[in-house]
């Protein structure tokens, strides 16, 4: 016997249906909804205060993440599912440039708070070549049987292409293999589920999450140690050897690539070459054939810092920027960055005015200022706990722009006597 869209659809509706059942059997039920931090002058603040959607740091490998959490959905009288969608696209339109990665937490969607089908196949014609052909990775977290069924209703809609961008997480653990997890935003109810999920699995409580305690570094370690300890066993230099060699190849050969910063690299060749990096062996990036993978490598290495480059003690002063009057906000950049320990000052000028110099030649390579912000200024600070969330990151974007745009005026001031440019 045939089984048409039509059967697919009360399927799942009746799939849906049962998965509600047994959570609120399991003492699941949602709950009030807490709402995000939200501009009031946001254009899409009716829908942007629920927090479905977030967009922290970036992945294991250079991409953006963006975050949809379907337990942050209102009922759907409460929501216009069209506002919803054109919500989407203005934020994914800020990223799609760039490569990027979706998180989509399954656990909350309920029959009550869900679009229709008619909304989700109206939903994947929209989101056409531009906003799929940057996606690298689309993570479903917690799926069920309702997602089986519902790929099957949008199997005939799908490409290969995109079926093989798709990767099923049953337990958020299993995230840790692929995101810099500390960074993701995950709502309370799905950590909760996760829980849950994991005690059914084990028949008892869920186990801790054990992480094996830390080794200490390699002597000549680069990822993931202090600036201080690098500087301590290189003697005494200034800039970290990744940040040198990184920036000193692109600006031999990359100053004009389109698109520079924005792309990611293959998962295994990051690693390889942070190994090479912390045993100390030479890395040759003409070996590579691609210009993006040094641009990967030091946005890595500044992900990695135990401490951000702008410092824990910057964060807040970094997010009340937006609060400052527009023609008063070079000078205050200009203040809170003499504030920085001067070691961590050397380095930002350092790299601040090779992004300055990228922006320069913005007509040829589409990198101004805004652009690299975009990019980069997750990976120059971040809170120090938790992850940046899609309301922080305006000022911090806003914060970097200004630091390149106005490079010459904003550290013009201080000029420490071991300064070293690009």
């Amino acid at each position: 016997m045939m089984v048409t869209g039509a059967d697919l659809e009360k399927m799942a509706e009746i799939e849906l249906q049962k998965e509600e059942e047994e959570q609120e059997q399991l003492g699941e039920s949602p709950g009030s909804i807490s709402g995000a931090a939200c501009d009031y002058n946001h254009p899409y603040y009716d829908v942007a205060r629920h927090g479905i959607l977030q967009v922290t740091g970036d992945d294991n490998y250079g991409r953006k993440l963006i975050i949809f959490s379907s337990c942050c959905m209102p009922p759907s009288h409460q929501l216009n599912h069209q506002r919803l969608l054109e919500y989407l696209k203005y934020t994914l339109d800020q990223y799609v440039e760039s490569d990027y990665t979706i998180v989509y937490f399954h656990y909350g969607l309920r029959s009550r708070n869900k679009p229709s089908l008619a909304w989700l196949r109206q939903a994947y014609k929209e989101f056409d070549r531009k906003y799929k052909k940057n996606l690298k990775a689309l993570y479903v977290v917690h799926p069920t049987n309702f997602i089986r069924i519902l790929w099957n209703i949008f199997k005939p809609l799908i490409s290969h292409k995109f079926g093989k961008k798709v990767t099923y997480v049953n337990y958020l653990g299993e995230l840790r293999e692929h995101l810099n997890y500390d960074q993701l935003i995950i709502p309370p109810e799905v950590m909760r589920h996760d829980e849950k999920l994991r005690a059914a699995q084990r028949g008892g409580p869920p186990p801790p999450i054990k992480t094996p305690p830390p080794r200490p570094p390699l002597p000549t370690q680069q990822f993931a140690v202090s600036l201080q300890y690098i500087r301590e066993k290189n003697k005494g230099l200034l800039i970290p050897p990744v940040m040198s060699q990184t920036v000193s190849y692109i600006r031999e050969k990359g100053l004009y690539t389109e698109g520079i910063f924005r792309r990611s690299a293959r998962v295994q060749l990051v690693k390889d070459i942070q190994k090479l990096y912390n045993v100390g062996k030479p890395v040759n990036f003409d070996d590579y054939n691609d210009i993006h993978v040094p641009a990967v490598i030091l946005k890595t290495f500044l992900r990695e810092l135990p401490e951000p480059l702008l410092t824990f003690e910057l964060y807040e002063q970094i997010q009340d920027i937006i609060r400052v009057e527009s023609s008063l906000r070079v000078k205050a950049c200009k203040d809170i960055i003499e504030s920085l320990p001067e070691h961590n000052f050397i380095v930002l000028k350092y790299l601040i005015c090779f992004l300055h110099m990228i922006s320069q030649e913005s007509i040829r390579n589409k990198m101004n200022p805004s652009n690299l912000a975009c990019v980069l200024g997750v990976n120059l600070i971040w809170p120090p706990q938790g992850s940046v969330s899609l309301s922080e990151l305006n000022p911090l974007n806003i914060f970097t722009e200004i630091l390149i745009e106005h490079y010459h005026t904003v550290f013009s001031t201080r000029s420490p006597p071991n300064q070293v440019l690009p």
